[in-house]
């Protein structure tokens, strides 16, 4: 029959052995834990001013328990120190500075102590597992996991993923899509969080990635890479858009993503309750791309505003709906797929754009340039838009307009010039009538009409302005798609919202850099009234100095 102790040995390595098992965490953590408990207990005996150590052979389950001391020539401090003479009954040969083992018998846990310690094993071994999940979750973001719908608590869904649990957030789920306890669950893992609780897993079943994993999937193609996904857009359980690319001549892309009998796509819809799915051959070309995108519609032309970054798209009168889709989804899946603002428009309403820009830039030249309405509307002809391209273009393209001569162009870019001045004097003297300081003026990039914009908007010092950030500075207004909603009914617009506002100077296309630059020239005379203020301490020095030499 084993003694006591070798029991108690055996029962402590036990423990230690079951807990690391169904925990998953190294034995040697659960161990510390043990030895942690045992010191917490024992100072509890003992008084917890007393340094006191403990160690569990985890070979064996031997338990040595010892108080560390510090031998010094006085004692102060009768817990932690014992003078020359106690030392050398501890540890022969000990000296004063030397810290030295004074062992201490094993204590028997009571019921306090017990539960003490059981809740410190407790926690470290809670604190391990956590770390543990994190770690095996930390770099899986972005690929597909199964698990299984352990509840659903305000519209979130909770899933057990066997080591870790997650969470499908309401908004990253498929709309009308049941959740029942229980059930299998496939989902993409979006991020992972370090969290106080454990690690926080967010998972999705709606963002566009999931559908393109769900493909890498079924077709082999694309996990191999022969095919790639290079774009996709979603309408969360209703349709979405994939752009695809083969990186062999020989495969087409659209046709290995259907699949024998459309089997492949099928297999995805499924997944996706029912969501139709768009395959699209992906190109270069921004205009093929948006052509392709806007399938099953047909495009009669496509115009590039690569500044604005919009693209104008004109369709016969038949195709406007089937381009706009129900309720605006097909253009707005397109949009989300070329990462361009898209507007639809019918050739009709096309060609009553063109008539309009056409005669205000005709007005314009025959108004500024003063010349008739002939030679201004073949100007604009002629692809000329601003008084500023007829100023500073080569005078030989002017000269070489069917009608015109060397004399004619030079004239015309005289005009232009006046007209270019004309205008920078108006814009001053309005500027001047706001408010703006005149230092706002010579900052780089800033134009007269810029800063009739900025008086406008109650920006008229160095300091309303060095106060902006960038963005609001600069940002691009974001418009809403030209048509919103069938086009059963008249075309609307949404309510602009806070974001959509974009920056003071938006409409003038500055670029990020120009910003900086004229935010930070702004903010320069901040800097310029510190140094007067650091170079009055030396000048007093120097003040001093001088008396003393006198």
């Amino acid at each position: 029959m084993a003694s006591p102790i070798s029991a108690n040995k055996a029962e402590l390595l036990a423990i230690a052995n079951a807990v690391a098992s169904e925990k998953m965490i190294d034995k040697s953590i659960v161990i510390e834990a043990m030895e942690e408990a045992i010191q917490k207990s024992a100072r509890n005996r003992y008084g917890a001013e007393n340094d006191i150590r403990a160690k569990l052979d985890p070979m064996t389950g031997d338990l040595r328990l010892w108080r560390v001391v510090e031998v010094v020539e006085e004692v102060e401090d009768y817990f932690k120190q014992v003078d020359v003479t106690q030392a050398e009954k501890l540890e022969p040969g000990s000296k004063v500075g030397d810290f030295i083992v004074d062992p201490l018998p094993p204590v028997d846990l009571g019921r306090i102590d017990a539960q003490s310690a059981k809740q410190v094993i407790f926690q470290k071994v809670r604190d391990a597992e956590r770390e543990r999940q994190f770690e095996e979750f930390k770099d899986r973001a972005g690929e597909i996991i199964t698990g299984v719908i352990k509840s659903v608590e305000f519209g979130h869904v909770i899933v057990n993923l066997g080591r870790a649990e997650g969470v499908i957030r309401r908004d990253q789920q498929i709309p009308r899509e049941a959740a029942r306890v229980g059930e299998r669950v496939r989902a993409l893992i979006l991020k992972v969080e370090r969290n106080n609780r454990g690690p926080q897993i967010f998972l999705s079943r709606a963002h566009p990635e999931f559908m393109k994993k769900l493909f890498a999937q079924e077709v082999p193609e694309i996990y191999d890479g022969i095919i790639q996904i290079k774009a996709a857009a979603r309408d969360p359980g209703s349709r979405a858009k994939i752009g695809v690319i083969s990186h062999d001549s020989s495969i087409d892309p659209v046709g290995a993503c259907v699949g024998m009998k459309g089997s492949r796509v099928q297999a995805v819809v499924q997944e996706l309750q029912g969501e139709k799915i768009d395959i699209i051959p992906w190109s270069e070309d921004t205009a093929t791309f948006v052509v392709n995108a806007l399938q099953p519609a047909t495009v009669a032309r496509v115009v590039l505003d690569e500044e604005e970054g919009r693209i104008e798209v004109v369709v016969p009168d038949d195709q406007l709906s089937l381009a706009i889709g129900r309720r605006g989804q097909n253009v707005r899946l397109a949009s989300q797929l070329t990462e361009s603002q898209i507007d639809i428009m019918t050739e009709e309403e096309a060609s009553e754009k063109r008539s309009k820009e056409f005669a205000e830039r005709s007005k314009m030249f025959e108004e500024e340039l003063d010349v008739d309405e002939t030679l201004s509307q073949l100007l604009v002809a002629e692809g000329f838009t601003e008084l500023e391209e007829v100023a500073y273009v080569e005078l030989s393209e002017l000269a070489m307009i069917e009608g015109f001569d060397e004399e004619l162009a030079e004239e015309l870019q005289s005009r232009a010039l006046e007209a270019i001045e004309r205008q920078v004097e108006g814009y001053r003297s309005q500027r001047k009538e706001l408010g703006v300081e005149d230092a706002l003026a010579e900052i780089p990039h800033l134009s007269e009409e810029m800063l009739v914009v900025l008086g406008k908007a109650g920006i008229t010092t160095l300091d309303d302005l060095a106060d902006l950030a960038t963005d609001e500075l600069i940002a691009k207004k974001r418009e809403a798609p030209r048509r919103r909603q069938n086009a059963d009914g008249p075309p609307l617009r949404r309510p602009q919202r806070e974001q959509d506002k974009g920056g003071v100077l938006g409409t003038f296309g500055l670029t990020e850099e120009q910003g900086n630059e004229i935010i930070m020239a702004a903010r320069a005379h901040w800097f310029e009234d510190e140094e007067p203020a650091k170079a009055e301490p030396a000048q007093a020095e120097e003040a001093a100095d001088a008396e003393s030499s006198q």
